[in-house]
């Protein structure tokens, strides 16, 4: 039979669930901010994750497809999953997934647009300065190729 404190929780984590796709760290951290007891938030956050409710690969795919409109870069985008909770392995394995070909060139563009100022103000040979920062950032080598290749 369950506590009223793990019933308290489970209801708190069913309502947040309801409203948004969560990852179990993030609903941990917002059961707590609720006032809710350790022990039950573990067992809340365990059950949910064991029944498929709360699965931080799919809230990882899910938050980085959300991301793409911003202009973010592979690095600040991996950073932010990592920040939540979401291991960095899934949080790998969430950005290669969402990042194919396609889609990294148009986040690449958008990046290079925000920052050209940036960029432009690089002294020496422009183009290895670009190539340098943009592989700071987390870009492939193919998507920078192909960038390079059509400006």
């Amino acid at each position: 039979m369950e506590t009223p404190e793990y019933i308290h929780a489970e209801k708190a984590a069913l309502r947040l669930i309801a409203r948004a796709e969560q990852c179990s760290a993030g609903l941990a951290r917002k059961l707590e901010k609720r006032g809710c007891d350790e022990d039950a938030i573990r067992k809340v956050v365990s059950h949910l994750l064991e029944i498929k409710l709360l699965d931080d690969s799919r809230f990882a795919r899910f938050w980085l497809q959300s991301r793409l409109h911003f202009t973010r870069s592979p690095r600040q985008l991996f950073s932010s999953l990592c920040a939540k909770g979401i291991d960095r392995d899934e949080a790998q394995t969430a950005l290669n997934l969402i990042l194919n070909e396609e889609t990294e060139t148009a986040l690449l563009k958008k990046y290079v647009k925000k920052h050209s100022k940036k960029m432009n103000s690089k002294k020496g040979n422009v183009t290895q300065s670009i190539k340098h920062l943009l592989k700071k950032e987390g870009f492939s080598h193919q998507a920078i190729q192909s960038y390079l290749n059509t400006e």
